[in-house]
């Protein structure tokens, strides 16, 4: 075999490898991010189930809040598996929250209701979704250091957006399994047991995604820091035990991942409320024009993933708060003149301009978390601005914007919350962030 053919063949395993890896990881956050997001989907059904109420906006309060608990804990997850992920190995970690996030989501699908339980019902299902976010706060951070870690540093971007993807992938999988199994019985069957069958399929795909996932190797570069005798003793105060290193994590978190939660749960989440809730319109019909947006949208975060790799990743993440901040109040505008009588594809189109937003501060975030952050320390150090951005400023965007709407009466006020934040992203972002896309990851060990 001759030089080049060498070489090329050795690129050749090189990328079969991270395609595999891509793979392995994908599918087991894709079901993460399904069980994380049934509960949300769902909230129109569910609160009468589980809050009862006279008043159906306080029902519906009330499991949002439930919904947002389960963000409220993530940062917790983050220490608690990112401390995991950065003494014991990448793998390990996140092979145990895919344990605990499907065993939490399949037991809410046994839960009985607030008729059979009373005041323990809603207990049991707020318990059962703590766990759930300690989960997710441990399953991200590891899902994006291990394929990040396996990527060439010339194609972080665009190998690490595949990761990127999996929220919304397992948002349109929720979407679509509500769906059907909505439309295999009547209303008042679903309503009374249909709906425990997308939570107990999770048992099926976890059970799948963890057979995968066993198979994975480790990290190469943890791997490496391990024999090299770099990795760390104690992640929590290595990552946090100086002000130098609160600064940088304030610094993330503000000028990076708040303003990209808000954008992110605005896009997908706050827009599914408003046409169920606001708009009043049919679940069925809402549901659909969601999940035709994620469709079309889905492939830029590849898009901007790759972009990011040539351009940088700054650059893109703040353009997609500015633009979100700029247009939302006009979007939702259009959303309320198309939903009167509904104009479908309208509707599509305006939902579709909020996930090209996603996309744009989403595909190149797990890169630029990745490159910001010493190997020793990344899995702690990433976790924890993602997950205070992500589950304090985007998770409790749904509950904050439809309170906001309930107390002023005004259906567009909930979106200031959202606007406010990207634009304070935008802000420090383009102040203090400093671009990483240059960054060797794998200069530690060299």
């Amino acid at each position: 075999m001759t030089i080049a053919a060498a070489v090329h063949h050795r690129a050749s395993e090189a990328e079969r490898k991270i395609w595999g890896v891509i793979a392995a990881s994908s599918v087991g956050t894709v079901i993460e991010w399904y069980d994380f997001y049934i509960f949300g989907s769902l909230a129109a059904t569910l609160s009468g189930i589980f809050y009862p109420s006279s008043n159906a906006t306080v029902s519906l309060l009330k499991w949002l809040a439930t919904f947002a608990a389960g963000f409220a804990v993530r940062p917790f997850g983050a220490l608690f598996f990112g401390r995991i992920g950065d003494l014991v190995g990448r793998k390990y970690a996140f092979m145990i929250t895919l344990l605990i996030m499907g065993g939490s989501t399949a037991a809410i699908g046994l839960l009985p209701g607030y008729g059979t339980l009373g005041i323990f019902a809603p207990i049991l299902l707020v318990s059962l979704r703590l766990l759930q976010g300690l989960a997710l706060g441990g399953e991200y951070g590891g899902a994006a250091v291990y394929v990040a870690e396996h990527a060439p540093d010339d194609k972080r971007g665009y190998y690490t957006s595949f990761i990127q993807t999996t929220a919304t992938l397992g948002l349109f999988l929720s979407l679509i399994v509500i769906l059907v199994t909505k439309h295999s019985m009547t209303d008042a069957e679903f309503k009374s047991w249909g709906w425990r069958i997308p939570f107990l399929i999770s048992a099926v795909l976890v059970v799948v995604s963890y057979y995968i996932r066993a198979r994975m190797a480790e990290s190469p570069l943890f791997v490496q820091l391990q024999k090299e005798g770099k990795t760390s003793q104690a992640p929590l105060t290595d990552a946090y035990g100086t002000a130098e290193r609160w600064k940088v994590f304030f610094i993330v978190l503000l000028g990076a991942t708040a303003g990209q939660a808000v954008v992110w749960y605005t896009g997908q989440f706050y827009a599914l409320f408003f046409l169920q809730t606001v708009l009043k319109v049919p679940v069925d019909t809402a549901y659909s024009i969601v999940a035709i947006a994620l469709v079309l949208g889905t492939p830029f975060f590849v898009v901007f993933g790759a972009l990011s790799d040539r351009i940088g990743r700054k650059g893109i993440i703040m353009s997609g708060c500015l633009l979100a901040a700029l247009t939302y109040i006009p979007i939702y505008h259009g959303m309320s003149a198309a939903a009167e009588p509904v104009n479908f594809w309208m509707l599509v189109l305006y939902m579709f301009i909020q996930v090209l937003y996603v996309t744009m501060v989403y595909g190149p975030i797990a890169a630029f978390l990745v490159e910001s952050f010493p190997a020793k320390i990344r899995y702690t150090s990433l976790s924890l601005p993602y997950h205070f951005g992500n589950g304090w400023f985007g998770g409790f965007t749904p509950v904050i914007a439809t309170s906001i709407v309930a107390a002023t009466g005004n259906r567009y006020a909930g979106l200031w919350f959202p606007i406010s934040v990207a634009l304070m992203t935008f802000v420090v972002g383009g102040l203090l962030l400093h671009e990483t896309k240059d960054q060797g990851i794998w200069r530690e060990v060299q």
